[in-house]
């Protein structure tokens, strides 16, 4: 089988391109093209390109959708990385394992991932260049081996990629949905059924840009697996299976339901509360719940280099205990034994 003509050029770091397109890719998207021919290059990145001019076919611009003809000419620049502004930072970070390739981790309430305006300081990106160094020059602008992520007040697992293979694919892994990840939550009301599942669709919210909402305009599609735990008084902790992976999807399919994690202010706010609880004992309890009670509790996946299935469980956080302990002295559960 013929192969594309690849021809890379190195100036400053910058990586010039060129690729002839042979018939095995023709027909292909011209991003899958572009990063399966370019080390280092993802389809995401390679899209991202496109779209800014910097690849070109036949000196014309298109769309990271574009069909490639054999005999195309494409021709890129993929600058060199922007340069880091933010600094290592000393941040205690709880490591569950950590090889050449990646490092698995338990992160903590409270702590923002990945900087973003107004987090610059004080995340776990930051913390993660103090423990491993070789994070700084590895990828585009302020990704530092990020696949995924949780939300500053959702605790557990988490794993960061430590160079580009690895990285790559744990990000081709959560793409085709070969990630297994398992969360527990605490969320208001009592839920009848053993198990269940939610497929509502997830976007922008309309009005509010900082949140999510099942009515959108541009929705995506999510699927939420759950099942019960352990039943509380006017409480319910479940065992949640994500099949897809969309911003804020737990919160927001639990909302959908009417039964929103506990101490989630975003998606469960004061009026809310108020007609869950109307005048019950259980609300000065959550009154002190000092976030979401939303746990990333285990993370199954195959190690990017070795093909190794890999298995990690996060251990329930101390707020949580302390949450569970107090709804099983304000009332005996249900029959059901603890799992946690």
């Amino acid at each position: 089988m013929s192969q594309n003509k690849y021809s890379p050029h190195n100036h400053l770091r910058q990586k010039c391109f060129t690729i002839l397109v042979n018939e095995y890719n023709a027909g292909k998207r011209l991003d899958m093209v572009v990063a399966s021919c370019v080390s280092d290059c993802s389809r995401s990145f390679s899209a991202s390109l496109i779209r800014k001019g910097k690849i070109l076919v036949h000196g014309t611009l298109k769309k990271p959708g574009y069909h490639v003809r054999k005999g195309d000419e494409i021709c890129g620049l993929i600058p060199s990385p922007e340069q880091v502004l933010f600094e290592p930072e000393p941040i205690e970070i709880d490591i569950i394992y950590e090889d050449e390739h990646l490092v698995v981790i338990n992160k903590q309430p409270g702590l923002v991932v990945h900087p973003a305006p107004g987090h610059y300081r004080g995340t776990l990106v930051n913390g993660l260049l103090y423990h491993c160094p070789g994070l700084k020059e590895m990828g585009e602008k302020l990704r530092h081996g990020i696949v995924h992520r949780l939300d500053k007040n959702t605790s557990g697992v988490l794993v960061v990629a430590k160079n580009e293979v690895a990285h790559n694919n744990l990000a081709l892994q959560f793409k085709s949905r070969k990630i297994k990840k398992r969360y527990l939550a605490i969320v208001h009301g009592k839920i009848e059924s053993d198990s269940g599942s939610i497929s509502l669709p997830i976007g922008r919210h309309p009005i509010d840009r900082k949140k999510m909402s099942i009515i959108s305009r541009k929705t995506r599609s999510a699927e939420t697996l759950w099942k019960v735990v352990e039943r509380f008084y006017e409480t319910t902790l479940l065992e949640i299976n994500l099949k897809t992976g969309r911003t804020h999807q737990i919160r927001v399919h639990c909302s959908a339901i009417k039964h929103p994690v506990l101490g989630d202010s975003v998606y469960c706010g004061r009026k809310t509360l108020i007609k869950l609880l109307p005048g019950v004992a259980i609300s000065d309890i959550i009154k002190v719940v000092p976030r979401q009670m939303l746990h990333a509790w285990q993370l199954e996946f195959t190690h990017p280099v070795t093909k190794i299935s890999m298995s990690f469980e996060a251990p329930v956080p101390q707020d949580m205990k302390k949450l569970i302990k107090a709804l099983r002295l304000l009332q005996n559960p249900f029959s059901y034994k603890p799992r946690i």
